[in-house]
């Protein structure tokens, strides 16, 4: 349960593609986020209870990421981890990313969102394996949810896990999920002091990708304040500014994925030898 907003009372499923010879099930995986916090902040709602209730919710989390964490560096994977408010693109950008790489890196995508798995489809049609996971009411995935789906994948040995979160800029950015980084999709559609308003994000993101650069021409939307308001907030947070239409932007985009994935693997080797 988020603490932030009270959501992950509702039920939870993952959905993948399962290879015949895994012996795993087809059926979704359901479960009950977080039944037991729900029921304790119903019985107390006291503040100090409240915030016990976090704290031992973002320390299960972390529990769970380090595991994570743990299987990638072990694989050689690259996680990232996508970030954004609804409509900045992410889905959009991820397709382009995938059909540019498919031919030189492993990858996978888990695919998160409250309802429906159209988006894991248009990612299953680059031919790249993708993992739903719907949160129901939940507003964000947590790196519980992340172990499940990745229980259901072929990992991308040596290659790239991406992370589609959940459209939301408030709760993803509490939530370790065992990525080496957040990537915060920021539309230029949206204003420019959105660093402002949600500052945690920002702050927890490596890298901010400042999405749909194409429609500038026709917005009264100030780039140079946006990253500026960014950097206010992270002044080392990295910045590229893309468009996924014209393809402005991609080859740097796609450059800095494949470095990082040729560090995760270098990292990998020398804690083997």
């Amino acid at each position: 349960m988020c603490m932030t907003c009270g959501c992950g009372t509702g039920q939870v499923a993952i959905r993948g593609k399962v290879p015949q010879h895994s012996g795993k099930s087809n059926q979704p995986i359901r479960f009950r986020a977080h039944q037991a916090a729900a029921s304790a902040v119903t019985k107390d709602s006291e503040t100090t209870r409240i915030v016990k209730l976090e704290q031992d919710i973002l320390g299960k989390n972390n529990a769970h990421a380090t595991i994570n964490r743990s299987l990638l560096a072990e694989a050689g994977v690259l996680a990232l981890n996508l970030v954004s408010s609804p409509g900045s693109g992410k889905t959009t950008l991820l397709v382009r990313t995938l059909d540019a790489l498919k031919e030189k890196l492993p990858m996978a995508v888990i695919e998160g969102d409250q309802q429906t798995d159209n988006d894991a489809e248009r990612i299953r049609a680059t031919g790249v394996e993708a993992i739903q996971i719907n949160t129901g009411k939940g507003c964000h995935l947590d790196a519980s949810m992340v172990e499940r789906a990745m229980q259901q994948m072929t990992m991308p040995q040596a290659g790239v896990l991406f992370i589609e979160n959940v459209g939301n800029l408030v709760c993803p950015a509490s939530f370790d999920l065992g990525e080496a980084a957040k990537v915060v999709v920021f539309s230029v559609t949206e204003g420019e002091d959105k660093p402002l308003k949600y500052p945690d994000m920002f702050r927890a993101a490596k890298l901010m990708l400042l999405s749909k650069c194409d429609l500038l021409p026709h917005l009264d939307f100030d780039a140079d304040l946006a990253v500026e308001y960014a950097r206010r907030i992270n002044p080392g947070i990295a910045v590229i500014r893309l468009s996924a239409k014209s393809g402005e932007g991609m080859g740097e985009w796609l450059n800095w994925i494949t470095e990082g994935c040729s560090d995760s693997v270098r990292r990998t080797e020398t804690a083997e030898a």
